[in-house]
């Protein structure tokens, strides 16, 4: 198991989880506005400290050791994009290897000159993905990814979601309000 979580709580939120995410799956936490689905995917990422419970993500215990193999995504209010750099000055910040091919596992078609400013909600999560990749983590984890998109996109960023784990063994951990038809697991809030 890449994540093993057993009685993880966070301060304020209520009930405890417990889940076992394998490699190459997608676990979706689910639940309205204020449930704690932010919170639960700083913890998985060890960005938050659980308030009781155990947490194990890929072998690590201790947060500074999960946050060396967890990616965030896009996390708003976390790993917010700066609305001024291109797409490709966040990619060159981030790393000086090429990153072409972690684009196009995204999906992200806008031209790497683009503007983040210049991105719909849509492409941002799909920028936020491919800067994830490039840590080559064990597993990634994405916030709020049906918020404000109609659902034929919602659909398409799903697909993305479930096919990153695929080839790779990547854990994925995305949050939403309404959960996908598909998933290996569902954590509901």
């Amino acid at each position: 198991m890449v994540i093993v979580a057993e009685g993880l709580s966070i301060e304020g939120v209520h009930p405890a989880v417990s889940l076992k995410a394998g490699p190459g799956t997608l676990t979706v936490v689910a639940g309205p506005a204020g449930s704690g689905r932010t919170s639960l995917l700083l913890t998985l990422a060890g960005r938050m400290k659980p308030a009781t419970g155990t947490l194990s993500v890929a072998g690590h215990a201790r947060p500074r050791a999960i946050r060396k193999v967890a990616a965030l995504a896009l996390v708003d209010g976390v790993t917010d994009l700066d609305r001024a750099l291109t797409v490709k000055e966040h990619l060159r910040e981030r790393r000086r290897k090429p990153y072409r091919d972690v684009l196009k596992r995204a999906g992200l078609a806008a031209p790497d000159t683009t503007p983040v400013g210049e991105l719909d909600r849509e492409q941002q999560v799909r920028l936020g993905v491919a800067l994830a990749l490039l840590d080559e983590p064990g597993v990634i984890l994405a916030d709020n990814v049906d918020a404000g998109l109609p659902d034929d996109r919602v659909r398409e960023l799903w697909d993305l979601l479930r096919g990153l784990g695929g080839g790779s063994g990547t854990a994925v951990v995305a949050s939403c309000v309404r959960p996908p038809a598909h998933y290996d697991h569902l954590v509901e809030l």
